[in-house]
């Protein structure tokens, strides 16, 4: 039956169930609006820098073992009970290179193990060096490759690490990992926030049980699996902005003035006090040595001083001086825990350490950065370190693709097909307290002068939301009002 309408009857109206779109809700709801749409914005223009981190990374986490199988003729050999004298090695490497004069030496750390003579080649690129390996019993060459680094990359992982870093594409490509570790924090505390308040909400409606199916299904997986490893993202982030080109210099300085780098020995033969030097350095200078440290004796004596002083990692870097009037310098270079990094100079002349830093007189700070960083390479604690990545990379690419399927599922179901999914409302920000107003703005302008790609960034969203609201606001035709409904004159089912 239809109730007839009766035109006398206009004084009774019902408001609206849901805020017109474009209008934010006022009062103190204005933050999670905001913060719903920042999130919605950041998780579309960010995640495809967060998807490609997150499978190359994985990937990067298994490359250790790969590495073993693929390389295994240049980094393996039949167990060495006595190997040879680290001079010996060094010069069949140096007759192999044509009288090459080495820029480092890594003895072989293990009984299995070969033994590495670096060499600076200027048709490499930056930090990168060809490597000869030894075989430390019986001075037999097993290979020539290039290696990146003071990790000492292969080729395959040096691609995969490139990858990771910068798409393969040089310095310009570095601005996606960039991006990508600033807005990973962002995104992953907005989420918190937002999930936060989702279960607050279920528990004001008990009625409301865990969603199995559809996008609320979605919604559950999303939020849960972010919750879950929200530790893991922040670390990533943290650490993973160290490397980059414009939060890394900032980051940098800022470790600099907290002392919380990891202090390097002094080459001065007079014995001038040691200076501090970042976590992610290659071996050094790509110039080579003088030639009067080319004699390859002066290896075992140098060798056997740093044994005999502070040096107690079976994996360490031997480097000759670079210029007259320097000291030699081995530095530990395992990264696995307890993963030190302490350092000796020395004059093989006079046979004496002129300078060192032990790791164990570092500060707490400089020693986390350190641990930091190897646990981020999947080195710190070897096959767990990595298969927790490996876990992580996957979470992290999952909650991706399970934000972009909830965005489709918001899409509008009348209309084009291709239609994209709707965005939190608008104006939320403008509508709030003005302390939070300026509170927030307050903390964008200090983040964004720390991390200028997030601010940057976050600014350019700014800008495109506002015209995007204009642009709508133009096309937007004023309508006439429309009369009140009695809700007793509405047509029953």
């Amino acid at each position: 039956m239809t109730v007839l309408a009766n035109p006398q009857r206009t004084t009774q109206q019902t408001p609206p169930a849901t805020a017109p779109a474009g209008n934010a809700p006022e009062g103190r709801g204005w933050f999670r609006a905001f913060l719903l749409r920042l999130h919605f914005y950041a998780g579309i223009l960010a995640g495809p820098f967060l998807l490609i981190a997150a499978l190359s990374g994985g990937l990067y986490a298994v490359t250790p073992q790969v590495e073993q199988a693929v390389y295994a003729k240049e980094l393996n050999v039949s167990a060495v009970a006595q190997p040879m004298p680290l001079s010996a090695q060094v010069k069949a490497a140096i007759d192999s290179a044509g009288g090459a004069t080495p820029v480092a030496v890594r003895p072989a750390p293990g009984s299995e193990d070969t033994t590495r003579v670096l060499f600076a080649d200027p048709s490499l690129g930056m930090s990168e060096y060809r490597t000869v390996f030894v075989n430390p019993g019986t001075g037999e060459i097993r290979g020539d490759l290039t290696t990146y680094g003071s990790s000492g990359a292969l080729p395959m992982r040096t691609w995969i690490s490139t990858l990771h870093r910068s798409l393969n594409l040089g310095e310009p490509g570095r601005i996606y990992s960039e991006l990508a570790a600033s807005w990973l924090w962002v995104v992953a505390l907005g989420g918190l926030g937002l999930w936060i308040d989702r279960i607050r909400r279920r528990r004001t409606s008990p009625q409301k049980a865990r969603p199995a199916s559809g996008r609320a299904r979605t919604v559950w997986l999303h939020g849960t699996t972010g919750t879950v490893m929200l530790a893991a993202f922040l670390f990533l982030s943290a650490s993973g902005l160290t490397w980059s080109a414009h939060a890394g210099d900032n980051i940098t300085a800022l470790r600099t003035s907290l002392g919380w780098l990891t202090p390097t020995v002094s080459t001065s033969l007079n014995g001038q006090a040691s200076a501090p030097a970042g976590d992610h350095s290659s071996h050094g200078s790509r110039s080579a040595p003088v030639s009067a440290a080319a004699d390859p004796a002066a290896y075992d004596t140098v060798q056997r001083i740093a044994r005999a002083d502070i040096i107690t990692a079976p994996m360490v870097d031997i480097k000759p001086p670079a210029s007259e009037g320097k000291a030699w310098t081995v530095t530990e270079a395992g990264r696995e825990w307890p993963a030190t990094a302490s350092a000796v100079a020395i004059d093989p002349e006079t046979e004496k350490v002129t300078s060192h830093a032990d790791f164990k007189d570092l500060g707490l700070a400089a020693k986390l950065t350190r641990w930091a960083i190897a646990a981020h390479m999947g080195l710190l604690f070897g096959l767990p370190n990595q298969l927790v990545l490996l876990a992580v990379a996957a979470a992290l690419a999952a909650m991706v693709v399970w934000g972009y399927v909830m965005w489709w599922k918001r899409r509008p179901t009348r209309g084009s097909a291709w239609a994209m999914g709707r965005p939190a409302l608008r104006g939320a920000f403008v509508r709030g307290h003005w302390a939070g107003i300026l509170t927030a703005i307050t903390a964008m302008v200090l983040v964004g002068m720390f991390l200028p790609l997030l601010g940057w960034s976050l600014l350019g969203f700014i800008l495109l939301d506002a015209a995007i609201a204009e642009a709508k606001h133009r096309r937007r035709r004023p309508l006439e009002p429309e009369p009140a409904v009695d809700p007793e004159q509405v047509p029953s089912r």
